[in-house]
């Protein structure tokens, strides 16, 4: 299964969220960084950051945790 975690530079959060992910035994995902691309900015702003699954397009905001993360991976 493909991730990817919506995130900004030098976000506090986007660390938390990286350590949950971890928590959960994700290995592997994509990082996708929205600074630089006004039409990410305004998709998900405020919600960042966020992890999406490829296959479903499925999305889970913040905060989350590694309970949570586990759950929204099927786990």
């Amino acid at each position: 299964m493909r991730l990817t975690l919506i995130q900004r530079d030098d976000c506090e959060l986007c660390d938390q969220a990286w350590e949950q992910l971890a928590l959960a035994a994700v290995e592997d995902f994509d990082p996708l960084w929205i600074d630089d691309d006004l039409g990410l900015q305004a998709r998900y702003g405020e919600r960042i950051p966020v992890l999406r699954r490829e296959d479903t397009g499925a999305e889970l905001d913040w905060p989350f945790t590694a309970g949570s993360v586990a759950s929204f991976l099927g786990r």
